[in-house]
C-alpha cells in the first residue's frame, strides 16, 4: 500500500471523505474549527458543501487528502491558527506569537483504518505547512495514555501519534473532548 498525500484542491474528493450520505444531512465537514460558529450554525445542508468547495478552490487549499490507488481515503484539516478558532480559544493557549499553523482534523474513511493513514495525514500536513512557510505546526490531539478513543471523536488525534511525527508536548490545556484531556503539541519546521 502507497499513500500518496495532496493538498486538498479537488472538492469531489474532499467531498468522499468528509460529506454526508445525504446532501442535506447537517455534518460539520470539518468547518467547526475553521469559521466563525454563527456562520458554522447558519450554513444548513448543501450550503455546508458549498463553501468546502469553495475553499477547495482557494489558495490555499483547507488541509491535506489521502489517497490509496487513486481513490480518496483520508482528510487533515491544516491552516493558519489566525484563521481558526483557536485564534479565540480560551481553552487552547497561545504559546508564543509567531505564525503557527494550526492541524486540528484528522480522518481516515471506514473500511481503510489501522493502516497508517492517520500517520501519513500528520507527514502530509506538516510538509504542507511547511510549503506555505509556517515556521510551526500545533496540533490538539488527545492524552489518552492506553485508553480506547471512540472513532468518531478520534478526529483530534492521539499524542502518541504526534509523538511519533516529531511533535513535543507545548501546554496542557483546559480542553477536554470524549473525557480525555487534549494537550498542545508543536513541531518546529525551520
Amino acid at each position: 500500500m502507497t499513500i500518496e498525500v495532496r493538498p486538498a484542491s479537488v472538492f469531489e474528493d474532499a467531498r468522499a471523505v468528509l460529506g454526508p450520505k445525504s446532501p442535506e444531512a447537517n455534518v460539520c465537514w470539518c468547518l467547526s474549527y475553521r469559521i466563525p460558529s454563527k456562520l458554522n450554525n447558519e450554513l444548513r445542508g448543501p450550503a455546508r458543501g458549498e463553501y468546502v468547495a469553495e475553499l477547495c478552490r482557494a489558495q490555499p487549499p483547507p488541509g491535506v487528502l489521502a489517497y490509496d490507488g487513486g481513490e480518496p481515503v483520508g482528510w487533515a484539516a491544516v491552516a493558519p491558527r489566525s484563521q481558526t478558532s483557536f485564534a479565540r480559544s480560551r481553552v487552547i493557549p497561545h504559546v508564543d506569537d509567531l505564525p503557527v499553523w494550526s492541524l486540528w482534523c484528522i480522518r481516515v474513511r471506514a473500511g481503510h483504518r489501522k493502516r497508517g493513514i492517520s500517520h501519513a495525514l500528520i507527514a502530509g500536513a506538516v510538509e504542507f505547512a511547511r510549503s506555505h512557510g509556517a515556521p510551526v505546526i500545533e496540533a490538539y490531539p488527545l492524552d489518552n495514555g492506553d485508553a480506547t478513543v471512540e472513532v468518531t471523536m478520534a478526529y483530534a488525534g492521539i499524542r502518541k501519534n504526534f509523538e511519533r511525527a516529531g511533535f513535543v508536548h507545548a501546554s496542557n490545556t483546559a480542553s477536554v473532548l470524549a473525557g480525555h484531556p487534549r494537550v498542545l503539541m508543536r513541531r518546529d519546521l525551520s
